[in-house]
């Protein structure tokens, strides 16, 4: 009799072990280093080891390795990571008391490519211009900040005038005003070549912190489709072409003490069916809006606002 109770609670131990096969217990941190890391590796430790069981290089391979309630901690370098991310299904979720978190050490998410300097042209005077790969959203940055954009409107027959260091997206073209005796090619420029830096689709729990989204056509971080309790804490989004952060499909995010600007159209949007909670933020609207209302709850420090606002923040 014994050994049928025994072997009773045996069975009974496996049965609950794969219907609840993961806990809290089970998360861990899967280190990244964009310049000393090896996709190789498993990304257990911080540093490189000879099992090569130290960081990954890319994103992409730490995204593939980490699992429900795990870590993804970056090194920040000199060097941005210059590939985009996307959190999605369950393994990149989280729970309440352990949510799936990335933490970015201050490092740089970087969305843009170096302008070919085959594909300058002379406009004229000191105006340049080229015809970028994505033309719907762009943007330019020198030495890896935001240039200021120029509004340029599509029934015109010229683009606007710009001043030094300026530019303007027009009829399919970025123009470029550079300094008297210097071309294109003697700035570190840089324009959108990846289109959203995080995308949040179908996740919940999530956590991302200490972190700078720059440089992507479209949005920064878009919580684009049932992102519920969404946490962006300490991060920057700026010089994307659409929104430094968008918020829509029934998604919940919650910012803390976060900066964003000079952002193409709106440094934050909010549609239908979203829920935004914003505390300890400047939203800067010296390039568009702090916020464009398409819908959705927005909570500033608790209080609900609607409509849309200039300005968010001291400044």
């Amino acid at each position: 009799m014994p050994t049928l109770v025994k072997l009773f609670s045996f069975v009974l131990l496996v049965t609950t072990t794969y219907m609840f096969p993961a806990t809290d217990s089970f998360a861990r941190n899967v280190y990244v280093d964009n310049v000393g890391g090896d996709d190789g590796a498993t990304g257990e430790y911080v540093d490189s080891t000879a099992e090569r069981s130290g960081p990954v290089k890319t994103l992409a391979k730490a995204l593939r390795l980490a699992a429900r309630g795990d870590r993804i901690v970056l090194k920040k370098n000199q060097q941005p990571y210059r590939e985009p991310i996307s959190l999605s299904s369950g393994r990149h979720s989280g729970s309440p008391t352990m949510p799936f978190m990335i933490v970015g050490n201050g490092a740089i998410i970087d969305g843009t490519t170096t302008v070919p300097e085959r594909l300058w042209e002379h406009f004229k005077d000191d105006v340049y211009r080229f015809r970028p790969s994505r033309l719907r959203y762009q943007q330019l940055l020198l030495d890896g900040k935001p240039l200021i954009k120029v509004p340029a409107s599509p029934a015109a027959n010229n683009p606007p005038k710009l001043k030094l260091l300026e530019w303007c997206l027009f009829h399919g073209h970025i123009y470029f005003a550079a300094e008297k005796s210097k071309r294109p090619e003697d700035y570190k420029l840089t324009y959108s070549k990846e289109q959203t830096g995080i995308t949040l689709a179908h996740i919940s729990h999530v956590k991302i912190i200490d972190l700078t989204v720059q440089g992507f056509g479209i949005d920064g971080i878009n919580a684009a489709t049932d992102a519920q309790d969404v946490i962006l804490a300490r991060v920057t989004s700026r010089g994307n072409g659409r929104s430094g952060i968008s918020v829509g499909g029934a998604s919940s995010v919650t910012i803390e003490q976060c900066l964003v600007g000079d952002n193409g159209n709106a440094q934050l949007q909010t549609f239908d069916n979203s829920q935004t909670r914003i505390y300890d933020s400047q939203f800067l609207p010296k390039s568009a809006p702090a916020w464009i209302d398409r819908g959705g709850r927005v909570y500033i420090d608790g209080e609900q606002v609607k409509g849309g606002l200039e300005k968010i923040g001291d400044f």
